[in-house]
């Protein structure tokens, strides 16, 4: 069971990781990864450093987007959802996103993203 909190209550690990993924700052945004950290991403898991940071790339340059983070959840001390508002030139052009994080102290273990 979850809890709504304020998009600002989220840990500064998630936000500041957020930020370097708009911002399509792959070496800010994989820092905040553990060396074996598993991101599941359109039914796709990537596993490491290496394969998330293709996966970044990839990610920043096929499409074209604004994202707006518009709703924040705290399972427990480990796990946050932070829910992201995307409009632009991908297939069907609005989405709301669940991205769902794993946190393993200062790093993210993993990361499931899905509507």
């Amino acid at each position: 069971m979850s809890e709504a909190i304020d998009t600002r209550e989220l840990p500064a690990l998630i936000t500041g990781y957020l930020a370097a993924h708009q911002a399509r700052d792959l070496d800010a945004a994989l820092a905040c990864y553990t060396e074996d950290a598993v991101v599941t991403d359109e039914g796709h898991s990537h596993r490491g450093k290496r394969e998330i940071r293709d996966w970044l790339a990839r990610a920043a340059s096929q499409y074209t987007y604004t994202t707006t983070l518009v709703a924040a959840h705290r399972v427990d001390d480990r796990h946050y959802v932070a829910v992201h508002h995307l409009e632009g030139d991908f297939p069907g052009g609005v989405v709301d996103l669940r991205f769902q994080f794993t946190l393993d102290g200062e790093h993210i273990a993993a990361l499931v993203i899905e509507p």
